[in-house]
């Protein structure tokens, strides 16, 4: 015979979970008379069929025609009320989960306004919280008929529309305003503020409310060379400039490695200074007629640099240039006392 629950309640604390059913699995058997009860910090649904009956708050519920009166029409008017009939029964944690991590996996591309390229990365990271605001339709809509839902299985789904506000957020600041990046870091309160009230509808959708979102963390994220020009950010110039600064960073981690071209630069060289030095060391646009003659002059010039001729390529010191090649850092040959490079050793440097 099957077991009848007269009393019906679930005493965790539930830390991390949201939603759990009662029975885990199958269905439970109950009667009029049978006593549901829910604690301060919950909300019990009621479900038949596969229905929503009714939402019961904290406190001793008696199963009754008063307390479930849709389950009377759902049995019919001739049902006996000593006889079981089956349910089950969703506790909904009305708490507020706070604390909550979200972090950018990729960075924000976000206009930056007369700096480098014009454009910026940026990287963030911070907390969030949130609650229950309509059980009956978090449960419907999200949880369905499993055993329990816990807060690891929506931090993806929330993450990811938190994300989408954030960067809509910064869109519009940086466009509308015209702000740079400096000013976007000094405004993460008022970042924050608008990812919240944006959020809002998208989590009263599935029945939740977004408490709070605080930005513990906004600044440009640090890419290389190789993942800026697969985004299609640099050409192929600044690109080599980046390859030769990565280079430099790396001989400088590398103590027993000689000071090569590091010495005349240092290893904190900053991407943004890179990439501005670049276009604003770059000469005036010059007439077709004039760039063919240059074209031409260089391909007469062939494959082999002086020193000279690579540091300014790499835009460092001749010395630096020289202590690269003595240090066996850069490959050369030594014609009588002057060092001549190829292009290909160059490359080879460049490439790590």
């Amino acid at each position: 015979m099957a077991r009848i629950f007269d009393v019906v309640e679930y005493p965790s604390e539930m830390t991390d979970e949201i939603v759990h059913r009662f029975p885990e699995t199958g269905v439970a058997d109950l009667r009029f008379g049978s006593q549901v009860i829910v604690r301060e910090s919950q909300r019990a649904i009621f479900y038949r069929d596969g229905k929503a009956l009714d939402q019961l708050g904290p406190g001793r519920h008696t199963i009754s025609t008063a307390n479930i009166p849709l389950l009377t029409a759902l049995l019919g008017v001739a049902f006996n009320h000593r006889t079981p009939f089956t349910a089950e029964i969703y506790f909904v944690s009305m708490r507020e989960f706070a604390d909550v991590k979200w972090g950018t996996s990729q960075p924000i591309i976000v206009r930056n306004p007369g700096v480098g390229l014009g454009i910026s990365l940026l990287q963030g990271y911070g907390t969030y919280s949130f609650q229950v605001s309509d059980p009956q339709q978090f449960v419907t809509q999200i949880v369905g008929a499993s055993q329990s839902y816990s807060l690891s299985a929506i931090e993806d789904r929330l993450r990811a529309m938190l994300l989408s506000k954030l960067q809509d957020t910064l869109g519009v600041i940086t466009g509308e305003q015209n702000a740079d990046v400096m000013k976007l870091i000094g405004l993460v309160e008022e970042i924050g503020a608008a990812v919240r009230a944006k959020a809002q509808d998208d989590f009263a959708a599935i029945g939740l409310a977004l408490k709070s979102f605080y930005i513990a963390s906004l600044k440009p994220s640090e890419k290389s060379a190789e993942e800026l020009r697969a985004m299609g950010m640099l050409d192929m110039d600044v690109y080599t400039q980046l390859q030769a600064a990565d280079a430099l960073r790396e001989a400088a981690k590398n103590p027993s490695g000689g000071a090569g071209l590091t010495a005349g630069i240092g290893a904190g060289i900053g991407l943004g200074d890179i990439i501005a030095n670049t276009y604003r060391n770059q000469p005036p646009a010059q007439s077709n007629a004039s760039a063919a003659a240059d074209q031409s002059a260089t391909a007469e010039s062939g494959e082999v640099l002086t020193p000279a001729e690579a540091a300014k390529l790499l835009k460092v010191s001749e010395e630096d240039v020289i202590a690269s090649i003595e240090s066996g850092e850069l490959k050369a040959r030594k014609i009588g006392s002057a060092y001549r490079i190829s292009r290909e050793s160059l490359n080879e440097f460049l490439k790590g």
